[in-house]
């Protein structure tokens, strides 16, 4: 079964399933985040949406590039969670199933592509405070207990 997380389900909203993939990026002693600053000002794990025929390894590899520029190696899955919100970007309200995973960041090849987003490096003891999704916040904290 796959624990849901956040705001409480509101029954006068219909939701459309969103699958998701996310990574946690350590190095050293910091991790990999991004911000994004609109729609609203949040520091996430990095990840998103899995398109439509597309696998969930290639669409991290998209999505962590597409918001940090960075390549990745040797993901390995920990888990998954879901959580029911508003996406503003899509004018949707949507049941999103999040896969996280974990993998080591290999070479910044550029800026990030994804419009809105800044790549952060954070100290492993900082990072949770700064993340706002209670799932992307304790999939890191079991991860970096870890290390």
């Amino acid at each position: 079964m796959i624990p849901r997380l956040g705001e409480p389900v509101r029954s006068d909203r219909r939701y459309r399933l969103r699958p998701g993939v996310y990574a946690i990026l350590p190095r050293g002693g910091d991790v990999l985040l991004t911000y994004q600053a609109e729609p609203e000002h949040e520091v996430q794990l990095p990840g998103g949406g899995i398109d439509t025929g597309e696998q969930v390894l290639p669409a991290l590899h998209r999505e962590v590039f597409e918001e940090t520029g960075w390549t990745i190696a040797g993901p390995k899955r920990v888990g998954a969670f879901r959580r029911f919100a508003y996406m503003p970007d899509y004018d949707l309200w949507a049941e999103k199933v999040c896969h996280v995973y974990v993998a080591r960041p290999v070479q910044r090849i550029s800026a990030p592509t994804e419009p809105e987003h800044t790549a952060i490096w954070a100290p492993f003891e900082a990072a949770p405070g700064l993340i706002q999704n209670e799932g992307d916040r304790m999939f890191l904290l079991r991860v970096l207990s870890r290390l």
